[in-house]
């Protein structure tokens, strides 16, 4: 088995801390630290649950109806009396806010029904 020594500097990557190893080869590879334990893991995730904006219905993404997506977000902007914009445009703004962090990692089917969920969304604020 190789011996590994650490070196003393640390390079800044991506918004890692990262520690430069150099084997006995003389080939150098890179570790990434962990990161702050007290952090919050996810801070999209964060916003979806604690939006200062509206107070979502818990998992209403992941409901099986783009039209039951649509009346529970259009609900909850229209009872909130905390958002800064009209109800169409901060329920439009968290839908596609959570079609955007989620990313490549949303299944299509999912995707599929939050898009879905957006015409109906349009359809019920009367702005077809």
């Amino acid at each position: 088995m190789a011996h590994v020594r650490k070196t003393t500097h640390l390079k800044k990557r991506g918004g890692h801390k990262t520690a430069r190893r150099t084997t006995s080869t003389g080939r150098s590879t890179t570790t990434r630290k962990s990161a702050k334990r007290d952090a919050p893991k996810r801070w999209s995730q964060r916003v979806t649950k604690e939006s200062d904006a509206l107070d979502l219905k818990q998992g209403v993404f992941k409901l099986t109806s783009a039209r039951k997506i649509a009346a529970s977000l259009k609900h909850s902007a229209e009872r909130s009396s905390r958002r800064k914009t009209g109800a169409y445009r901060s329920a439009l703004s968290m839908l596609t806010f959570y079609i955007n962090r989620a990313g490549k990692t949303l299944p299509k089917a999912q995707r599929t029904r939050l898009e879905r969920a957006k015409a109906e969304l349009k359809r019920a604020f009367g702005r077809e």
